[in-house]
């Protein structure tokens, strides 16, 4: 555990050195959400591959580097695509960025992903506020020694996202008249696509949606006490309730065509912060 800290203060150190001022708050993009990064201003992008010990992300759709800026006169960072464990990752590389960008001064955390929908209420292209998740995955980044340097051994999970943050997007959708959904966020390794028996069974379960992402991150910044807030974007409806087969390229088309509404929202709700 040494080691992996070690390793999170050298990468810290690498970005300190080329970054003007340090970020208060980081967003996620997901598959498709790219086109969020244009409202950032005093640009500082810095590709994963040349960050010291960072893996890379292989994912369509994401663009694997740290944009660093401004956003609504905030100090922020983006992580312009993600990391997963179907991707042959250790549950602690996929969260390790997250340990960085903590050392260099993030306290607020807003995710985002492209996911299958469950709840036959919902529709694709629908914006889901996240309050809460099952982890369908066996594994954890939390798994294995402890470093209290980090985070308490067990991380309290009663508001894994703020309810704080949630009461502030609510009412800047309200302001902006959006709407948007509630719900419950399955997190499933992948990569395959689930099959319909599993998609009832994570139904009965009490899952709104489903996807590939989100749920390791939200475990690590809430072991390091950073607040998080959460958005999936609908982009199909999961297996046996939509009547095709699924497509990734589709995936990425239908996030694309939220990501206006969801810019718009982030612009608004981050002013608000």
């Amino acid at each position: 555990m040494l080691n992996y800290r070690e390793k999170i203060l050298e990468s810290a150190s690498y970005l300190k050195n080329r970054i003007q001022s340090p970020p208060t708050m980081g967003l996620v993009l997901g598959s498709g959400l790219g086109d969020l990064s244009n409202a950032i201003s005093d640009r500082i992008e810095i590709a994963y591959n040349d960050i010291p010990h960072f893996p890379t992300t292989t994912v369509v759709g994401h663009a694997g580097s740290l944009l660093f800026g401004k956003f609504k006169d905030k100090h922020v960072v983006l992580m312009q695509g993600r990391f997963h464990y179907y991707e042959g990752y250790t549950m602690k590389q996929v969260v390790f960025p997250y340990y960085v960008l903590h050392q260099l001064g993030v306290q607020t955390m807003i995710l985002t992903n492209s996911c299958g929908g469950i709840n036959k209420d919902y529709t694709p292209g629908d914006i889901v506020v996240i309050d809460d998740f099952i982890s369908l995955v066996s594994n954890n980044p939390l798994i294995g020694e402890n470093d209290d340097l980090l985070g308490p051994r067990f991380p309290d999970m009663t508001e894994p996202y703020s309810n704080r943050l949630k009461s502030i997007a609510k009412e800047s959708a309200q302001h902006l008249k959006l709407p948007y959904k509630e719900g419950v966020y399955g997190f499933f390794s992948g990569p395959y696509y689930e099959t319909r028996a599993e998609i009832r069974a994570f139904s009965n379960m009490g899952c709104d949606l489903i996807g590939m992402s989100t749920v390791p991150e939200t475990i690590a910044c809430n072991h390091m006490g950073v607040e998080v807030l959460a958005f999936a974007v609908v982009t199909n409806m999961a297996t046996g309730i939509q009547q095709k087969k699924h497509d990734h390229h589709h995936v990425v088309k239908m996030a694309k065509q939220a990501s206006e509404k969801l810019t718009s929202w982030l612009d608004d709700l981050i002013e608000k912060l």
